[in-house]
């Protein structure tokens, strides 16, 4: 039984002893494949390190979190696209839209969103999109896009079923992490209309953490507890839930 992590920013712990326990209790639960996010420049060289150290493990995106898009963001694009030519890259991430912090940057949020959507299309990779408060504004976006080369995962997905349907038509998997856990957060009602072949998991670590361990710091060993829960909504064994979602990472990063 493998676990596919597809979005964790484990490579945010810096102490190399915890960083190995972390790593170790993710193996413990089984969670082998962990796919690392990027956000901004500095994070390339610590999601580089963490790859080198766990080559079979631990695989790499490139991107500009639209929360770093700030002034200066067409350099910042320049030196991330520049990093990728000499790096083994799965994915461009995570890209997208957030207005939940800063509304004011919404046109150049756009705008770099749509110049790594173009990144993707060349290379022939997936894009892995965060959407927070911004799902009209990212749907209005990729429907821009839209053509056989656009695909990848809508990260943290929490949306309701039409806009589920919506991204599963724009060829995306479901990003399903701790919130299905969250008691009010309704998102299982909506998981129980889509077929588990829609999904992959996600942990967002630090971020996000699931029941039991809500309001405290997140790590993708605990992705199993996500794991569970949708073995819960569809009704089938856990390792069910380890197969399909592992199959569909391999289908969206090649790997």
């Amino acid at each position: 039984m493998i676990f596919t992590d597809t979005h964790t920013h484990l490579y945010y712990e810096q102490d190399a002893e915890k960083q190995a326990q972390l790593m170790e209790r993710c193996f413990e639960n089984n969670v082998n494949r962990l796919f690392l996010p990027n956000v901004d420049v500095k994070s390339i060289a610590m999601i580089d390190h963490l790859v080198a150290k766990y080559p079979a493990n631990c695989f790499a995106m490139a991107g500009l979190h639209p929360c770093d898009v700030k002034e200066d963001y067409l350099a910042q694009l320049d030196e991330i696209y520049n990093s990728i030519s000499g790096r083994k890259i799965y994915a461009i991430g995570e890209i997208g839209i957030d207005l939940y912090w800063d509304k004011t940057t919404l046109a150049i949020q756009q705008d770099a969103f749509r110049k790594q959507i173009t990144w993707a299309k060349d290379l022939g990779l997936p894009i892995v999109i965060h959407c927070r408060e911004a799902f009209d504004e990212v749907f209005e976006l990729l429907e821009s896009e839209r053509d056989e080369k656009l695909r990848g995962i809508f990260h943290c997905f929490t949306g309701n079923l039409a806009q589920a349907k919506q991204a599963i038509d724009l060829n995306f998997y479901l990003g399903i992490g701790g919130v299905v856990t969250y008691k009010k957060a309704g998102l299982d009602l909506v998981l129980s209309e889509i077929p588990l072949a829609n999904l992959v998991l996600e942990t967002d670590s630090p971020y996000l953490a699931p029941v039991p361990f809500r309001g405290k710091p997140n790590e993708s060993s605990y992705l199993i507890y996500v794991a569970q829960k949708l073995a819960d909504i569809y009704g089938v064994p856990i390792e069910e839930i380890a197969d399909v979602t592992t199959e569909n990472s391999k289908k969206i990063f090649g790997i």
